[in-house]
């Protein structure tokens, strides 16, 4: 299991980059969270089977149709609590 906190800049707010994120993550089966920041960057956390979290880190680097992905900083983190939700933005 791997659990990972990832921070996505560029022009990633406005173009559904949230709920991409949503449905990418459950369809993987990790749990976790995303939420907009006010710096203007996406905010997620990612935990589940090594592979799943790779492949979904891997995919937020080109994110949905309109996202123009600057930067994707990862860091290990605590693993949340199960499920993957939608947070408010902070």
């Amino acid at each position: 299991m791997k659990s990972v906190r990832v921070i996505i800049s560029g022009h990633v707010q406005g173009v559904w980059y949230r709920a991409w994120t949503e449905k990418g993550a459950t369809a993987l089966g990790l749990s976790g969270w995303v939420r907009n920041l006010s710096d203007g960057t996406v905010e997620a956390v990612f935990s589940g089977y090594e592979a799943a979290v790779d492949e979904m880190v891997a995919a937020c680097y080109t994110g949905p149709r309109r996202a123009e992905v600057k930067e994707v900083l990862v860091e290990l983190c605590d693993a949340p609590d199960e499920g993957f939700a939608m947070r408010a933005s902070k």
